[in-house]
């Protein structure tokens, strides 16, 4: 009995029940005799798929998601994520699209049945990454691995120009043309790592960002620092401790670890549907306030580091000074000064897009809240200040009017969005949401786009439904009827009959 099989075919029946993938209904568009895509996704992950299969729902077929990663290694779940489960609770739907047989849930009774599932404490890492394969897989998605977007161009035609590398062969360009680009590019979306300059200070072999790939084995019976009192800081230091580190010392900025995950106290549909309809103030407001309080650390993840002896924990201590000491670094803080081999910074990501090469031809024009929004001088933030000012469906919009007119074509569904609209485009909980509101924005505009040849199409439409043999006209069943009618209407108005003759 083959229970995954029999979930494969009840997905199959839920969604010929719905009637799911819609007809495909844009218009084919050309440019030099070659077929443009409607829509080219960036990123392969969970929002990159869960926006794409949305987008195949609504008949917009003619799409492709490109990735940079080898298949089934996209996203960050089996590269620099590095926690031994998932946070989010097990139960949470995450990029099903409202679908129960896509759900994590309904995938992994099938393997293991309904006891292991009650039995399951959270969902494993790894395992959440073999849901996404089995996702990616049993919807058919069309996903091209081994792709960088090297650089991304807005034409005068209205097009956008993606120039893609194939990383499986050297050398090997090739350009596409798409009509909209979705920018699924995970948590560091627009930017990139957040390193303190301090950093710079020293040579680059003895630090390393935790979203980078660190040679863990290498570090066995070395001294490690961990700078960040985040849920990465955590679990890069427990992956060095049980790879044989000779000890990890963490060093955080503030007085104390945070302790409540303060937005998962007012998550409801409220939040998710009604976040982006609020005014500048109070989103600007509600952002800044969970910032400023910080995400905890998941409690299995400090418990994970702290369970070895050889882990010290320095709060109050953000790095004052670094410097390079017999093969070593130093590391002051205003509590000390400490020798470390190697020092992981798990300080998080930026959102400025100017540092992108490849949104370089597109970027300059690109609104932020800092160019339309001045926030209360008490409620400082430099990330929020350069989040990307989005439209609907998660559009950029231009900075000048009239300066870059298809940046409306753009679309950014990832960490970047969620000051203008909300914790939904990265974030497991509402990923679905996300995928849905993105996809029906796009829907619109290619209908509003190509609307003269929808129109074209109703006024050539000529499929009747009635053949003319299905009714009579009871006037006209009677010819000899009709004119003794005609008669009695002319005896009983002369005057019109004068008239007419008159005429």
């Amino acid at each position: 009995m083959n229970r995954l099989a029999d979930l494969e075919a009840r997905l199959r029946e839920d969604l010929r029940w719905l009637e799911l993938p819609a007809p495909s209904w844009v218009p084919p568009r050309f440019a030099a005799a070659e077929r443009v895509l409607d829509v080219a996704v960036i990123g392969g992950g969970m929002a990159g798929l869960a926006a794409a299969a949305e987008l195949r729902w609504l008949g917009i077929d003619n799409l492709r998601i490109f990735d940079r990663a080898p298949s089934g290694r996209e996203g960050p779940w089996v590269s620099f994520a590095r926690m031994e489960t998932l946070r989010s609770p097990k139960q949470l739907t995450g990029p099903a699209l409202r679908m129960p047989a896509l759900t994590f849930r309904a995938w992994y009774e099938a393997q293991f049945g309904n006891p292991a599932w009650d039995a399951l404490y959270k969902i494993p890492r790894t395992q959440w990454m073999d849901y996404l394969r089995w996702y990616r897989e049993v919807l058919d998605l069309p996903v091209q691995n081994d792709t960088a977007l090297t650089s991304l161009r807005p034409r005068d035609d209205g097009l956008l120009e993606l120039d893609l590398h194939d990383l499986s062969k050297a050398d090997a360009q090739r350009t596409v043309l798409a009509r909209h680009v979705v920018l699924a590019t995970g948590r560091d979306g627009l930017g990139g790592p957040s390193v303190p300059v301090i950093a710079n200070t020293v040579a680059r072999r003895y630090w390393a960002h935790s979203a980078e790939a660190i040679d863990f084995a290498a570090l066995a019976g070395k001294r490690v620092g961990v700078v960040g009192a985040g849920a990465s800081a955590f679990d890069n230091a427990a992956t060095a401790l049980e790879a044989g580190a000779a000890g990890v010392d963490l060093f955080i900025r503030r007085d104390d670890i945070p302790r409540v995950n303060k937005l998962t106290g007012i998550g409801s549909p409220g939040l998710v549907h009604g976040f982006a309809d609020l005014d500048d103030a109070s989103r600007w407001r509600f952002l800044h306030y969970a910032q400023t309080e910080q995400t905890p650390p998941p409690r299995d993840s400090v418990l994970r580091v702290s369970r070895h002896a050889n882990a010290r924990f320095h709060v109050g201590s953000p790095v004052a000074a670094l410097e390079e000491l017999d093969g070593a670094l130093a590391v002051t803080t205003p509590k000390g000064r400490y020798v470390v081999d190697f020092l992981i910074f798990a300080t998080g990501f930026h959102s400025d897009i100017a540092t992108r090469t490849e949104f370089a031809p597109f970027a300059g024009f690109v609104r932020r809240w800092k160019d339309r929004y001045r926030a209360d001088p008490s409620l400082p933030s430099h990330e929020l200040a350069e989040s990307p000012d989005l439209g609907d469906a998660f559009a950029f919009q231009e900075r000048e009017p009239g300066t870059c007119a298809a940046l409306t074509q753009i679309h950014c569904f990832n960490h970047a969005a969620s000051l203008s609209h909300g914790k939904l485009s990265g974030d497991i909980p509402a990923i679905s949401e996300g995928a849905q509101r993105l996809a029906r924005g796009i829907a619109s505009r290619l209908f509003d786009a190509d609307r003269e040849r929808h129109y074209e199409a109703l006024v050539a439409f000529d499929k009747a439904e009635l053949q003319g043999d299905e009714w009579t006209d009871a006037d006209a069943s009677s010819g000899t009827a009709r004119a003794h009618l005609q008669a009695e209407h002319a005896a009983d108005n002369p005057a019109e009959n004068t008239a007419e003759n008159t005429d």
